[in-house]
């Protein structure tokens, strides 16, 4: 099947024109752009997933690990509880990226996926202090730009909130060992609950999956009241779950979703045309978003 070309050369940002870049209705993407642009960097705040959005899908021909995977391959899991996390894997992955089910239909399956991870997760001890050498010894990427990106945000004090399905625990320590752990960054995510021996016992909270980050969105109200001023969002997902990070924002006007497309391209792309502004194939840089905050920084 070939790819549909919908590009522009776009003077304004010219990584627009890039091979790797989709959007279906360039028009509505400058448009929102130059509203972003004339309110300025103080009306800003950026949503990202984390896992395969500001991580690397994969490098040099190999998968790059999720922060579910770090925890899955390191020494603290015992074989037989990876192998069951594997299975676990073969079995609902394929589900989570098939798109000729609906999302309707892959959420009982997800949540059910998610589950049971995480109970397997908890019979195994998991030591907090463990945490910091099994980010280590992964192979663990975020993406090529990283550092620009989260410094930019950083400088000009624009928020960035990192919303993920994945283990907050270990993203934070994937963040904090890359050195861009900065005061802006606010994670929502799955993270564990220690014993007073520091052992992992439970999960905090509701259970964050692919398909239920409006619900997540909408539990963190107090953050989003915060931000009450920044109305305008750029979002950052790789999949369809991650449209709706945006939905706890507060009297919203504009909305750039850019959607990283890493794996079976050609058959998901029609629906990421449908539901992200700029769809990114196999782009394993920080490149798009970066030139994006460039250009609303130097005219700002």
């Amino acid at each position: 099947m070939q790819r549909p070309v919908i590009r522009i050369t776009c003077k304004m940002i010219p990584a627009l024109g890039n091979t790797s870049v989709r959007m279906r209705d360039p028009q509505r993407v400058e448009e929102t752009l130059r509203c972003m642009q004339k309110a300025g960097l103080n009306t800003l705040q950026v949503i990202s997933d984390f896992d395969m959005t500001l991580t690397r899908f994969a490098h040099n021909g190999k998968r790059c690990p999720t922060s579910h995977n770090i925890l899955e391959v390191s020494k603290m899991i015992s074989p037989e509880c990876k192998e069951k996390l594997k299975d676990l894997l073969d079995k609902y992955y394929p589900i989570e990226i098939d798109s000729s089910k609906s999302i309707e239909e892959k959420l009982p399956l997800m949540v059910e996926w998610w589950t049971r991870a995480h109970d397997l997760m908890m019979q195994q001890k998991i030591r907090k202090d463990q945490l910091t050498l099994a980010v280590q010894e992964s192979d663990s990427m975020l993406r090529e730009g990283y550092q620009e990106f989260f410094d930019c945000l950083n400088q000009h004090s624009v928020p960035l909130l990192i919303f993920s399905a994945g283990l907050g625990d270990v993203l934070e320590e994937v963040v904090r060992q890359a050195g861009v752990f900065h005061p802006n960054v606010k994670v929502i995510s799955n993270f564990m609950d220690f014993d007073e021996t520091g052992v992992m016992t439970a999960f905090k909270g509701e259970l964050i999956h692919i398909y239920n980050k409006r619900e997540g969105a909408l539990l963190n109200t107090g953050h989003f009241e915060e931000l009450r001023s920044r109305p305008n969002v750029l979002l950052l997902g790789d999949s369809l779950g991650d449209l709706t990070m945006a939905d706890g924002v507060q009297e919203v006007e504009k909305v750039l979703k850019i959607g990283f497309l890493n794996d079976k391209v050609d058959e998901r792309l029609p629906s990421y045309l449908n539901s992200y502004d700029i769809v990114l194939l196999e782009d394993e840089t920080m490149e798009v978003p970066n030139a994006i905050l460039d250009f609303l920084v130097a005219t700002s």
